[in-house]
């Protein structure tokens, strides 16, 4: 399997807890997407696998999570089965764990891209930046010659980022090329290193900038998930948590879950800091939607139906979700208060 780490990194320090967390993403030909998806899907409901697997004819992107034994078949069938007849070589994979299940279903999506863009120019199977792994990041971001850029949205950026990157403010990734436009100039700006949660952001977007005429496009290999996973606390340039797209919320260094909650209203990454502002309030808003309406009757209206389900003595996914993040934010207490007391003692 060239190109697949299919064990667990001996730096993550929550490697004995029961859910294994499989990230994966790989720009392939799969003009099979199609007849692939029931298949995929089937497989890893009969596994009991949850999560999002994205299909498209540029190819996978995903999380999902389940036993190490289901994970482990998940990854056979992969890379080894007949399904993708090894199309899927060299992708970019990183595991992770966790103490619960971070999701909550398991859909395999079909969409026209596996990361939207919407600039057809960006073909990373065509030409793609420069891949620098890890270990050799912090020596390239800080030369004064390399202008550093997050390409991420803005609710991400806010939880961490790298010292002296450059934030793009974008709600989605398609408002990065009128960024790139405005911003950067190819005859300026001559390197252009860039970053991402995972890998996959970036790897098009450094296609896109070679596309747009740029000199020098370097990339962040497996993204911030695996530099916090590869390069030590004491040696990261990464300040704060990187936000991730299940019940975790966030993870910091060695990938252990982040003090970050979700507002239950507007899907927004809250801080200590957010949840101590008089706008919050848990479940119905944060200081993020506090003027949202919208948002809020959403929120009133889920909360009405996890109600009414209790009445009736039927489960409701929302109970699921508001118990998860319950338990969630308990533990993630419980750690802080641990860590605040290990550095008075110390």
């Amino acid at each position: 399997m060239t190109g697949l780490r299919d064990v667990m990194s001996p730096n993550l320090p929550q490697a004995n807890q029961p859910y294994k967390v499989m990230a994966i993403y790989k720009f392939a030909d799969l003009p099979d997407a199609e007849a692939i998806q029931p298949v995929l899907a089937k497989f890893c409901c009969s596994h009991g696998i949850k999560g999002t697997l994205i299909l498209a004819p540029e190819g996978i992107n995903g999380t999902v999570a389940g036993t190490p034994e289901a994970i482990d078949a998940l990854v056979a069938e992969l890379f080894k089965g007949t399904l993708f007849s090894g199309r899927l070589n060299d992708a970019e994979v990183k595991y992770s764990t966790a103490e619960a299940m971070p999701f909550l279903r398991m859909k395999v999506r079909l969409k026209p891209e596996i990361v939207t863009l919407r600039a057809p120019e960006a073909n990373p199977s065509r030409q793609v930046g420069t891949y620098v792994e890890p270990e050799n990041w912090n020596a390239l971001i800080e030369r004064n010659d390399v202008v550093l850029v997050d390409t991420r949205n803005d609710y991400e950026v806010g939880l961490g980022t790298f010292q002296r990157a450059l934030d793009p403010a974008t709600k989605t990734f398609t408002e990065f090329k009128d960024y790139v436009e405005e911003h950067l100039d190819p005859q300026r700006d001559k390197k252009v290193a860039m970053f991402c949660t995972g890998g996959i952001r970036c790897e098009k977007a450094s296609s896109y900038l070679l596309s747009k005429g740029f000199e020098e496009v370097f990339h962040l290999k497996g993204g911030i998930l695996k530099y916090l996973e590869t390069v030590p606390e004491s040696e990261s340039r990464f300040a704060g948590e990187c936000f991730v797209f299940d019940e975790r919320v966030s993870v910091g260094h060695g990938l252990a879950e982040g003090d970050a909650t979700l507002c239950r209203a507007c899907r927004h990454p809250l801080t200590a800091a957010d949840r101590a502002d008089p706008a919050f309030n848990e479940g119905v808003a944060c200081p993020h939607c506090a003027g949202d309406a919208e948002k809020h009757a959403a929120a009133a209206e889920r909360q009405r139906q996890i109600d009414l389900a209790r009445q009736r003595g039927v489960a409701h996914l929302g109970d699921e979700a508001a118990a998860l993040a319950a338990q969630r934010k308990a533990q993630k207490k419980a750690q802080a208060e641990a860590s605040r007391l290990r550095n008075k003692t110390g």
